[in-house]
Protein backbone atom coordinates (compact mmCIF):
# COMPACT_ATOMS: atom_id res chain seq x y z
CA UNK A 1 0.00 0.00 0.00
CA UNK A 2 1.13 3.51 -0.64
CA UNK A 3 2.64 5.25 2.37
CA UNK A 4 0.86 8.24 3.88
CA UNK A 5 2.86 11.40 4.44
CA UNK A 6 3.03 13.49 7.59
CA UNK A 7 0.70 16.22 6.34
CA UNK A 8 -2.02 13.64 5.99
CA UNK A 9 -1.09 12.20 9.35
CA UNK A 10 -1.65 15.38 11.29
CA UNK A 11 -4.79 16.50 9.47
CA UNK A 12 -6.26 13.04 9.91
CA UNK A 13 -5.66 12.96 13.62
CA UNK A 14 -6.66 16.52 14.37
CA UNK A 15 -9.94 15.92 12.60
CA UNK A 16 -10.44 12.54 14.18
CA UNK A 17 -10.27 13.39 17.88
CA UNK A 18 -13.79 12.70 19.00
CA UNK A 19 -14.92 11.16 22.25
CA UNK A 20 -17.18 8.14 22.01
CA UNK A 21 -19.79 7.28 24.61
CA UNK A 22 -19.34 4.35 24.51
CA UNK A 23 1.79 -16.70 22.86
CA UNK A 24 2.39 -18.16 25.66
CA UNK A 25 5.93 -19.50 25.75
CA UNK A 26 5.49 -20.75 22.18
CA UNK A 27 4.87 -17.30 20.76
CA UNK A 28 6.77 -16.45 17.58
CA UNK A 29 9.05 -13.45 17.59
CA UNK A 30 8.90 -10.92 14.79
CA UNK A 31 11.51 -8.52 13.58
CA UNK A 32 13.45 -6.38 16.00
CA UNK A 33 15.08 -3.58 14.04
CA UNK A 34 15.99 0.07 14.24
CA UNK A 35 14.83 2.37 11.47
CA UNK A 36 16.52 1.90 8.11
CA UNK A 37 17.49 5.56 7.98
CA UNK A 38 19.30 5.45 11.31
CA UNK A 39 17.75 5.71 14.75
CA UNK A 40 16.29 9.15 15.43
CA UNK A 41 14.56 8.09 18.64
CA UNK A 42 14.84 5.46 21.32
CA UNK A 43 11.12 4.64 21.07
CA UNK A 44 10.47 0.93 20.71
CA UNK A 45 7.14 0.06 19.08
CA UNK A 46 5.70 -3.42 19.58
CA UNK A 47 2.69 -5.24 18.23
CA UNK A 48 0.90 -8.40 19.34
CA UNK A 49 -0.89 -10.10 16.47
CA UNK A 50 -4.49 -11.20 16.60
CA UNK A 51 -5.74 -14.46 15.03
CA UNK A 52 -3.93 -15.01 11.77
CA UNK A 53 -0.44 -14.01 10.73
CA UNK A 54 1.55 -10.88 10.06
CA UNK A 55 1.04 -11.45 6.32
CA UNK A 56 -2.69 -12.20 6.52
CA UNK A 57 -3.47 -9.66 3.78
CA UNK A 58 -5.81 -8.03 6.25
CA UNK A 59 -5.89 -6.45 9.71
CA UNK A 60 -2.62 -7.74 11.17
CA UNK A 61 -0.70 -6.92 8.03
CA UNK A 62 -2.16 -3.43 7.69
CA UNK A 63 -1.31 -2.59 11.29
CA UNK A 64 2.24 -3.93 10.96
CA UNK A 65 2.82 -2.06 7.69
CA UNK A 66 2.10 1.21 9.48
CA UNK A 67 4.58 0.32 12.20
CA UNK A 68 7.18 -0.59 9.57
CA UNK A 69 6.60 2.80 7.97
CA UNK A 70 7.31 4.40 11.36
CA UNK A 71 10.49 2.33 11.58
CA UNK A 72 11.61 3.47 8.13
CA UNK A 73 10.59 7.13 8.35
CA UNK A 74 10.77 7.96 12.05
CA UNK A 75 13.61 5.74 13.21
CA UNK A 76 11.75 3.75 15.87
CA UNK A 77 12.55 0.14 16.63
CA UNK A 78 9.82 -2.33 15.69
CA UNK A 79 8.91 -5.83 16.83
CA UNK A 80 5.86 -8.06 16.76
CA UNK A 81 5.00 -11.16 18.74
CA UNK A 82 2.51 -13.83 17.72
CA UNK A 83 0.75 -15.47 20.67
CA UNK A 84 0.30 -19.23 20.84
CA UNK A 85 -3.47 -18.64 20.85
CA UNK A 86 -6.07 -15.91 21.21
CA UNK A 87 -6.93 -15.97 24.91
CA UNK A 88 -6.61 -13.05 27.27
CA UNK A 89 -3.77 -14.81 29.11
CA UNK A 90 -1.84 -15.45 25.89
CA UNK A 91 -2.24 -11.84 24.78
CA UNK A 92 -1.13 -10.57 28.19
CA UNK A 93 1.92 -12.81 28.15
CA UNK A 94 3.13 -11.37 24.84
CA UNK A 95 2.34 -7.81 25.95
CA UNK A 96 4.49 -8.52 29.00
CA UNK A 97 7.27 -9.98 26.86
CA UNK A 98 7.32 -6.84 24.72
CA UNK A 99 7.34 -4.62 27.79
CA UNK A 100 10.18 -6.57 29.38
CA UNK A 101 12.19 -6.13 26.18
CA UNK A 102 11.74 -2.36 26.37
CA UNK A 103 8.87 -2.05 23.91
CA UNK A 104 6.66 0.36 25.78
CA UNK A 105 4.51 1.54 22.89
CA UNK A 106 2.29 -1.42 22.07
CA UNK A 107 -0.29 -1.70 19.28
CA UNK A 108 -3.02 -4.36 19.46
CA UNK A 109 -5.28 -4.97 16.43
CA UNK A 110 -8.76 -6.21 17.18
CA UNK A 111 -11.57 -6.42 19.70
CA UNK A 112 -10.18 -9.64 21.20
CA UNK A 113 -7.58 -7.51 23.02
CA UNK A 114 -10.18 -5.52 24.97
CA UNK A 115 -9.86 -7.28 28.33
CA UNK A 116 -6.11 -7.81 27.97
CA UNK A 117 -5.48 -4.11 27.32
CA UNK A 118 -7.83 -3.25 30.19
CA UNK A 119 -5.44 -5.06 32.52
CA UNK A 120 -2.22 -4.05 30.81
CA UNK A 121 -2.93 -0.31 30.96
CA UNK A 122 -2.89 -0.56 34.77
CA UNK A 123 -0.12 -3.12 35.08
CA UNK A 124 2.28 -1.21 32.82
CA UNK A 125 1.52 2.39 33.66
CA UNK A 126 4.61 3.77 31.92
CA UNK A 127 3.69 2.06 28.64
CA UNK A 128 1.37 3.37 25.91
CA UNK A 129 -1.29 1.21 24.28
CA UNK A 130 -3.19 1.51 21.00
CA UNK A 131 -6.16 -0.80 20.59
CA UNK A 132 -7.76 -0.86 17.16
CA UNK A 133 -11.46 -1.71 16.82
CA UNK A 134 -11.97 -2.14 20.53
CA UNK A 135 -12.49 -0.50 23.93
CA UNK A 136 -10.65 -1.75 27.02
CA UNK A 137 -13.09 -3.25 29.56
CA UNK A 138 -13.00 -5.81 32.34
CA UNK A 139 -15.50 -8.13 30.68
CA UNK A 140 -18.60 -6.02 31.18
CA UNK A 141 -18.21 -4.05 27.92
CA UNK A 142 -18.10 -0.77 29.82
CA UNK A 143 -15.18 1.17 28.28
CA UNK A 144 -12.33 2.18 30.57
CA UNK A 145 -9.70 4.04 28.57
CA UNK A 146 -6.85 5.20 30.77
CA UNK A 147 -4.52 8.09 29.93
CA UNK A 148 -1.91 5.71 28.54
CA UNK A 149 -4.34 4.12 26.08
CA UNK A 150 -6.14 5.21 22.92
CA UNK A 151 -8.99 3.28 21.28
CA UNK A 152 -9.35 3.55 17.51
CA UNK A 153 -12.45 2.82 15.46
CA UNK A 154 -13.43 3.09 11.79
CA UNK A 155 -16.64 3.82 9.90
CA UNK A 156 -16.72 0.42 8.19
CA UNK A 157 -20.26 1.07 7.00
CA UNK A 158 -19.06 4.00 4.89
CA UNK A 159 -16.28 1.94 3.34
CA UNK A 160 -18.67 -0.93 2.65
CA UNK A 161 -21.13 1.53 1.10
CA UNK A 162 -18.52 2.76 -1.37
CA UNK A 163 -17.60 -0.80 -2.28
CA UNK A 164 -21.27 -1.63 -2.84
CA UNK A 165 -21.75 1.35 -5.13
CA UNK A 166 -18.59 0.47 -7.06
CA UNK A 167 -19.56 -3.20 -7.48
CA UNK A 168 -23.09 -2.31 -8.60
CA UNK A 169 -21.90 0.29 -11.10
CA UNK A 170 -19.30 -2.01 -12.60
CA UNK A 171 -21.53 -5.09 -12.93
CA UNK A 172 -24.79 -3.22 -13.67
CA UNK A 173 -26.93 -6.25 -12.78
CA UNK A 174 -26.67 -9.60 -11.06
CA UNK A 175 -26.47 -11.25 -7.63
CA UNK A 176 -24.24 -10.23 -4.74
CA UNK A 177 -23.19 -12.07 -1.59
CA UNK A 178 -21.46 -11.29 1.68
CA UNK A 179 -19.14 -13.49 3.75
CA UNK A 180 -18.30 -12.24 7.22
CA UNK A 181 -15.85 -13.60 9.76
CA UNK A 182 -17.12 -13.31 13.32
CA UNK A 183 -20.47 -11.58 13.68
CA UNK A 184 -19.12 -8.53 15.50
CA UNK A 185 -19.96 -4.83 14.98
CA UNK A 186 -16.97 -4.03 12.74
CA UNK A 187 -17.85 -6.88 10.37
CA UNK A 188 -21.58 -6.28 10.55
CA UNK A 189 -21.09 -2.64 9.60
CA UNK A 190 -19.21 -3.68 6.46
CA UNK A 191 -22.19 -5.86 5.53
CA UNK A 192 -24.81 -3.25 6.29
CA UNK A 193 -22.89 -0.54 4.47
CA UNK A 194 -22.33 -2.77 1.44
CA UNK A 195 -26.03 -3.53 1.16
CA UNK A 196 -26.92 0.14 1.53
CA UNK A 197 -24.44 0.94 -1.24
CA UNK A 198 -26.03 -1.61 -3.57
CA UNK A 199 -29.47 -0.21 -2.77
CA UNK A 200 -28.30 3.36 -3.35
CA UNK A 201 -26.92 2.42 -6.76
CA UNK A 202 -30.13 0.60 -7.67
CA UNK A 203 -32.30 3.51 -6.57
CA UNK A 204 -30.18 6.33 -7.98
CA UNK A 205 -27.72 5.09 -10.58
CA UNK A 206 -29.70 2.64 -12.71
CA UNK A 207 -28.22 -0.64 -11.50
CA UNK A 208 -30.03 -3.90 -10.75
CA UNK A 209 -28.10 -5.84 -8.13
CA UNK A 210 -29.87 -8.14 -5.69
CA UNK A 211 -28.67 -9.89 -2.54
CA UNK A 212 -30.57 -12.70 -0.87
CA UNK A 213 -30.59 -13.64 2.80
CA UNK A 214 -29.12 -17.06 2.00
CA UNK A 215 -26.09 -15.31 0.53
CA UNK A 216 -25.23 -13.34 3.66
CA UNK A 217 -23.17 -15.66 5.88
CA UNK A 218 -20.94 -15.18 8.91
CA UNK A 219 -18.46 -18.07 9.07
CA UNK A 220 -17.56 -17.50 12.72
CA UNK A 221 -13.80 -17.06 12.51
CA UNK A 222 -11.11 -15.08 10.71
CA UNK A 223 -8.65 -17.84 9.90
CA UNK A 224 -10.53 -20.77 8.34
CA UNK A 225 -9.58 -20.35 4.69
CA UNK A 226 -11.02 -23.74 3.72
CA UNK A 227 -14.43 -22.77 5.07
CA UNK A 228 -14.27 -19.48 3.19
CA UNK A 229 -13.63 -21.33 -0.04
CA UNK A 230 -16.53 -23.70 0.60
CA UNK A 231 -18.98 -20.90 1.37
CA UNK A 232 -17.90 -18.96 -1.72
CA UNK A 233 -18.30 -22.09 -3.87
CA UNK A 234 -21.85 -22.57 -2.61
CA UNK A 235 -22.71 -18.94 -3.33
CA UNK A 236 -21.22 -19.02 -6.81
CA UNK A 237 -23.15 -22.26 -7.50
CA UNK A 238 -26.33 -20.39 -6.53
CA UNK A 239 -25.61 -17.78 -9.18
CA UNK A 240 -23.85 -15.09 -7.15
CA UNK A 241 -21.70 -12.86 -9.35
CA UNK A 242 -19.75 -10.91 -6.73
CA UNK A 243 -18.92 -11.61 -3.08
CA UNK A 244 -17.78 -9.08 -0.52
CA UNK A 245 -15.71 -10.95 2.06
CA UNK A 246 -14.96 -9.14 5.34
CA UNK A 247 -13.40 -12.14 6.99
CA UNK A 248 -9.59 -12.10 7.14
CA UNK A 249 -8.20 -15.52 6.21
CA UNK A 250 -11.71 -16.79 5.55
CA UNK A 251 -11.96 -14.13 2.87
CA UNK A 252 -8.64 -15.21 1.37
CA UNK A 253 -10.15 -18.67 0.97
CA UNK A 254 -13.11 -17.15 -0.85
CA UNK A 255 -10.78 -15.19 -3.13
CA UNK A 256 -8.89 -18.38 -3.96
CA UNK A 257 -12.16 -20.10 -4.90
CA UNK A 258 -13.00 -17.19 -7.19
CA UNK A 259 -9.57 -17.48 -8.85
CA UNK A 260 -10.11 -21.19 -9.47
CA UNK A 261 -13.44 -20.51 -11.12
CA UNK A 262 -12.20 -17.67 -13.29
CA UNK A 263 -9.36 -19.86 -14.52
CA UNK A 264 -12.02 -22.40 -15.49
CA UNK A 265 -13.88 -19.82 -17.55
CA UNK A 266 -16.50 -18.54 -15.08
CA UNK A 267 -17.08 -14.84 -14.59
CA UNK A 268 -17.16 -14.14 -10.86
CA UNK A 269 -15.76 -11.33 -8.74
CA UNK A 270 -14.68 -10.54 -5.20
CA UNK A 271 -14.55 -7.36 -3.12
CA UNK A 272 -11.62 -7.20 -0.71
CA UNK A 273 -11.52 -5.70 2.77
CA UNK A 274 -9.35 -3.70 5.18
CA UNK A 275 -6.39 -3.38 2.78
CA UNK A 276 -6.09 -3.38 -1.02
CA UNK A 277 -6.47 -7.08 -1.86
CA UNK A 278 -6.06 -6.74 -5.62
CA UNK A 279 -2.78 -8.68 -5.58
CA UNK A 280 -4.36 -11.51 -3.61
CA UNK A 281 -6.85 -11.96 -6.43
CA UNK A 282 -4.29 -12.25 -9.23
CA UNK A 283 -4.73 -15.39 -11.28
CA UNK A 284 -2.98 -14.64 -14.59
CA UNK A 285 -0.30 -12.00 -14.86
CA UNK A 286 -1.80 -8.78 -13.53
CA UNK A 287 -5.40 -9.94 -13.94
CA UNK A 288 -7.28 -10.15 -10.64
CA UNK A 289 -10.69 -11.33 -9.44
CA UNK A 290 -10.84 -8.44 -6.94
CA UNK A 291 -13.01 -5.61 -8.25
CA UNK A 292 -12.03 -3.23 -5.44
CA UNK A 293 -11.52 -3.28 -1.67
CA UNK A 294 -13.40 -1.63 1.19
CA UNK A 295 -10.43 -0.20 3.03
CA UNK A 296 -9.85 0.91 6.59
CA UNK A 297 -6.61 2.86 6.57
CA UNK A 298 -5.17 0.85 9.43
CA UNK A 299 -1.60 1.35 8.27
CA UNK A 300 -1.99 5.12 8.31
CA UNK A 301 -3.53 5.04 11.76
CA UNK A 302 -0.85 2.86 13.37
CA UNK A 303 1.81 5.13 11.85
CA UNK A 304 -0.08 8.21 13.03
CA UNK A 305 -0.25 7.02 16.61
CA UNK A 306 3.53 6.59 16.69
CA UNK A 307 3.99 10.04 15.18
CA UNK A 308 1.73 11.57 17.80
CA UNK A 309 3.71 9.90 20.58
CA UNK A 310 6.97 11.29 19.22
CA UNK A 311 5.38 14.74 18.99
CA UNK A 312 4.25 14.56 22.62
CA UNK A 313 0.61 14.53 21.52
CA UNK A 314 -0.45 10.97 22.22
CA UNK A 315 -4.28 11.11 22.54
CA UNK A 316 -4.43 9.04 25.71
CA UNK A 317 -7.83 8.47 27.26
CA UNK A 318 -9.65 9.09 23.98
CA UNK A 319 -11.58 7.12 21.39
CA UNK A 320 -10.88 8.19 17.82
CA UNK A 321 -13.17 7.52 14.87
CA UNK A 322 -11.78 7.48 11.34
CA UNK A 323 -14.32 7.95 8.58
CA UNK A 324 -14.92 9.63 5.22
CA UNK A 325 -14.68 13.11 6.72
CA UNK A 326 -11.06 12.61 7.75
CA UNK A 327 -10.16 10.21 4.91
CA UNK A 328 -9.82 7.28 7.30
CA UNK A 329 -11.71 4.91 4.97
CA UNK A 330 -12.13 4.51 1.23
CA UNK A 331 -11.30 2.44 -1.82
CA UNK A 332 -7.76 1.83 -3.12
CA UNK A 333 -6.05 4.63 -5.02
CA UNK A 334 -5.85 2.33 -8.03
CA UNK A 335 -8.70 0.04 -9.09
CA UNK A 336 -7.69 -1.67 -12.37
CA UNK A 337 -10.98 -3.57 -12.64
CA UNK A 338 -13.15 -0.46 -12.35
CA UNK A 339 -13.90 1.71 -15.36
CA UNK A 340 -13.16 5.41 -15.35
CA UNK A 341 -16.91 6.07 -15.34
CA UNK A 342 -17.37 3.91 -12.25
CA UNK A 343 -14.44 5.54 -10.45
CA UNK A 344 -15.76 9.01 -11.26
CA UNK A 345 -19.23 8.16 -9.94
CA UNK A 346 -17.83 6.57 -6.79
CA UNK A 347 -15.66 9.64 -6.19
CA UNK A 348 -18.78 11.77 -6.39
CA UNK A 349 -20.55 9.51 -3.90
CA UNK A 350 -17.56 9.68 -1.55
CA UNK A 351 -17.69 13.48 -1.68
CA UNK A 352 -21.37 13.36 -0.74
CA UNK A 353 -20.67 11.10 2.23
CA UNK A 354 -17.86 13.40 3.28
CA UNK A 355 -20.09 16.47 3.12
CA UNK A 356 -22.96 14.74 4.91
CA UNK A 357 -25.28 14.81 1.90
CA UNK A 358 -25.34 11.00 1.97
CA UNK A 359 -25.67 9.48 5.43
CA UNK A 360 -24.77 5.83 5.76
CA UNK A 361 -26.35 4.00 8.68
CA UNK A 362 -24.11 2.08 11.06
CA UNK A 363 -27.08 -0.12 11.94
CA UNK A 364 -28.88 -2.78 9.95
CA UNK A 365 -31.60 -0.45 8.73
CA UNK A 366 -33.26 -0.96 5.38
CA UNK A 367 -31.38 -3.65 3.47
CA UNK A 368 -31.93 -5.48 0.21
CA UNK A 369 -34.06 -8.61 0.12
Amino acid sequence: MKKRKFGFVMSLLLAASTMLAACGGGGDEGKDDAGDKGAKTDLKVGMVTDAGTIDDKSFNQGTWEGILQAKDELGVEAKYLKPAGTTEAEYLKEIGNLYDAGYKFIVTPGFKFETAVYQAQDKYKDAKFVIIDGNPHKGDFKPVIKDNTVAVFFAEHESGFLAGVAAALQLKEGEAGFIGGMEIPAVQKFNWGFQQGLKYANDNLGTKITIKAENVIYQGSFDNAAAGGQIAAQMFDRGVDVIFAAAGGVGVGAINEAKTRVKAGEKVWMVGVDVDQYDDGKYEGDKSVVLTSAMKKVDAVSFDMVQRELDGKFPGGESLTFDAKNDGIGLPEKNPNLSEATISEVDAVFAKIKSGEIKVSSEQGSLLK
